[in-house]
């Protein structure tokens, strides 16, 4: 089976995670399909938090592709940010 989930990267106490798709067998940090974007949750600043190509999701969810639970939140939350931007 194919799911869209995070990939954590980045130092000790120092979290970043990648969006990727992957097959649920592969490890979490391990082979993966394609990345479709990216969360940092200690951003601060001017600095990017999360940014996701949601296309590519939509095009990954049509083939079949699962959602974990983290990974839907998060599109969630980017389609909302984004939709606010482009109106404001």
């Amino acid at each position: 089976m194919v799911i869209i989930r995070l990939a954590r990267g980045g130092a000790r106490k120092r979290p970043f995670f990648n969006m990727v798709v992957a097959n649920s067998r592969n490890a979490r940090d391990g082979r993966f399909i394609e990345r479709i974007g990216f969360y940092n949750p200690r951003a601060i600043g001017g600095e990017e938090m999360l940014r996701i190509q949601l296309d590519r999701v939509s095009y990954w969810q049509s083939n079949g592709a699962q959602l974990s639970t983290t990974a839907a939140r998060l599109i969630k939350q980017f389609a909302i940010t984004k939709k606010l931007s482009v109106s404001s």
